[in-house]
């Protein structure tokens, strides 16, 4: 176990506080001696002898503890009420000790304990297909790496006093109760059943309410992710009060669930505290019935008050357990949806043997590939093949499946038929990380870090070439821009490049593809969102990096491709048109419209 020895020295130093904190409550017996008798009516006890076993020696400290406070309390009454003083302060020394102890230790636990689940999380999360990020709320695997992880951290302290601290503190108080009075004890004892059957009567209902309260924070952080996100379209439509109203909507559900639940995890420790003041209560009227009846059984006083205050340190243990098993029942809500995200199928893994492969020597052939979306098909028997060396456009309407084509090659998503060799060898038989390794990928929306410039530019090197970065950047034509910035290529961008312009962005984007210095080279509307004057510095940068490179290219403008070798026109996942630019207009079909309506 990972954690084992400090959840060996928090369950120590636990049990260690119980058995200081019952000292510190029995140690007080020789002071209430003092106070209900008078020395002259004590009567002296023998001097034990010292004999080996664990129960023997239990027995001899106890007992020549009491031959110690009686003789003191015969003889000098003032000597033994300052040792007992002394004693009892020495018990609570120990006690709080060892208390900060446990709390020392457990920090440290649970701390350890909640990075390494969110380190699982957040390892996992980036395992997971791309399929998974398109159809799941960003917001609610937010909420399970921060909120219910925060819960998992309070199980964990809850888990330790449940199994270790609490038991041992009943067990031990009982025992001290029994060896009191068995009578009394088994009276007071009503308390358990009694206790039992009320948490788990609010233990099921709270398990529900706490897992629609942490799914309810998930939608809550995607509303709020939206609106910060967003706000600059939420600002130019006038609707900051429709988005505010929106999120004051989903806020009130949220709090409304999470009062819920707060109210369903105090309630059962409040009413097993009412239950267990009663039958202290009842104790109470029947053990000081039975002194002032003055019956052959009747405790003596100060036994009788001993009794009472061990009986009320009882009840704590008590109570603790059934807020912890409160605490157990919420938290196990989230660590089912934490579960959910660790025991998620990562779908694109490397094969048992997959292949090493060195670098693309050849060509990448489509056979007959089909995707789908779950039940929604994609793309469908699509075939063709691209030399290395060969510029490939794609082009068609929004949503006919070009970057989903485009996806399938560095394996962000499997094939659902078919296949898509290179080399000969099927990209599945491949290692992954060497297959993405030859391949760079310009996106229309450059996604960029907040870091610097030259982090951005090698992203993914914990040792960058610093000659290397600038020489990439010259040929993105994001050199000359970097240089004028107040830091050059250690000037920081701001969260996703916000310090930067549209041309900027793009220009540092195709500079990170450079470093790499790809063999496959795929550009996905890379210049479709800038102006005229940053798309001709961007188009620059693409026409240089494309040289002596194998490129798929999905086209926005389709001037920009008409030098490509092979042009492939793609209509509701199928192709219906492929050829060079000249081929294809001479044909008259779909790719002349598209080309005339950009022309005209």
């Amino acid at each position: 176990m990972k954690y084992r020895l400090h959840t060996f020295l928090v369950v120590l130093c636990n049990m260690l506080f119980v058995v200081f904190n019952l000292l510190s409550l029995v140690l007080f017996i020789p002071v209430l001696q003092l106070i209900f008798k008078k020395p002259e009516s004590i009567t002296l006890v023998d001097k034990p002898e010292f004999t080996w076993g664990i129960p023997e020696t239990f027995l001899y400290f106890k007992d020549y503890y009491n031959f110690t406070m009686t003789s003191m309390v015969k003889n000098n009454p003032l000597h033994a009420l300052l040792f007992v003083c002394l004693s009892v302060m020495l018990a609570f020394f120990f006690k709080n000790l060892f208390r900060y102890g446990a709390v020392w230790f457990q920090s440290e636990l649970r701390m350890a304990v909640v990075r390494d689940v969110r380190n699982k999380l957040f390892a996992k999360a980036m395992s997971l297909p791309l399929a998974y990020h398109t159809n799941e709320r960003k917001g609610d695997l937010m909420a399970r790496m921060v909120s219910d992880v925060n819960e998992i951290e309070i199980a964990v302290v809850c888990l330790l006093e449940l199994l270790f601290r609490e038991p041992f503190a009943v067990i031990i108080n009982i025992a001290t109760l029994i060896y009191l009075s068995p009578g009394l004890s088994l009276f007071s004892f009503l308390l358990m059943p009694i206790s039992a059957f009320v948490i788990s009567r609010i233990g099921k209902s709270l398990k529900r309410t706490a897992r629609k309260s942490q799914e309810q924070t998930g939608i809550m952080y995607s509303s709020m992710d939206e609106g910060i996100e967003g706000v600059r379209i939420i600002k130019a439509f006038n609707a900051a009060k429709f988005i505010v109203h929106r999120f004051m909507k989903t806020n009130l559900k949220h709090q409304k669930l999470v009062t819920r639940t707060a109210r369903k995890k105090n309630l059962s420790p409040l009413l097993n505290e009412t239950i267990g003041a009663g039958v202290l209560l009842t104790l109470v009227w029947f053990g000081g019935r039975m002194i002032l009846g003055g019956t052959e059984d009747a405790l003596s006083g100060e036994i009788f008050m001993t009794f009472i205050i061990v009986f009320s340190q009882f009840l704590r243990p008590v109570q603790n357990i059934s807020k912890n098993i409160s605490n157990m029942i919420k938290s196990r809500a989230s660590q089912e949806r934490i579960n959910e995200i660790l025991t998620l199928d990562e779908v694109v893994v490397d094969a048992h043997d997959a292949f090493k492969i060195s670098g693309f020597k050849k060509e990448i052939v489509f056979k007959n590939v089909s995707f789908q979306y779950e039940t929604e098909r994609v793309l469908e028997d699509i075939c063709f093949t691209i030399a290395k060396g060969q510029n490939i456009a794609l082009v068609g309407e929004s949503g006919s499946g070009k970057t989903t084509l485009i996806n399938l090659i560095p394996r962000f998503y499997n094939v659902s038929s078919g296949s898509i060799e290179i080399d000969g060898k099927n990209i599945n038989e491949l290692r992954i990380k060497d297959l993405r390794s030859t391949i760079s990928l310009v996106s229309q929306d450059p996604i960029l870090f907040n870091s610097s410039v030259a982090d951005n530019i090698a992203f993914g090197e914990s040792e960058p070439n610093r000659q290397k970065i600038i020489e990439a950047a010259k040929i993105a034509n994001a050199h000359a821009f970097v240089e004028k910035m107040q830091n050059g290529y250690d000037s920081l961008i701001g969260e996703r490049g916000s310090l930067l312009s549209g041309g900027q962005k793009q220009r540092l984007s195709i500079a990170r593809a450079m470093y790499k210095n790809p063999e496959i080279l795929i550009l996905d509307e890379a210049t479709s969102a800038l102006d005229l004057e940053s798309e001709k510095l961007v188009q620059e940068a693409l026409d240089r990096v494309m040289e002596n490179r194998t490129c798929i290219v999905i086209a926005h403008r389709l001037s920009t491709i008409r030098k490509s070798d092979l042009i492939l026109v793609i209509d509701k996942g199928k192709i219906i048109e492929s050829g060079n630019h000249k081929y294809l207009l001479e044909q008259e079909g779909v790719y002349k419209k598209l080309y005339d309506l950009q022309v005209n």
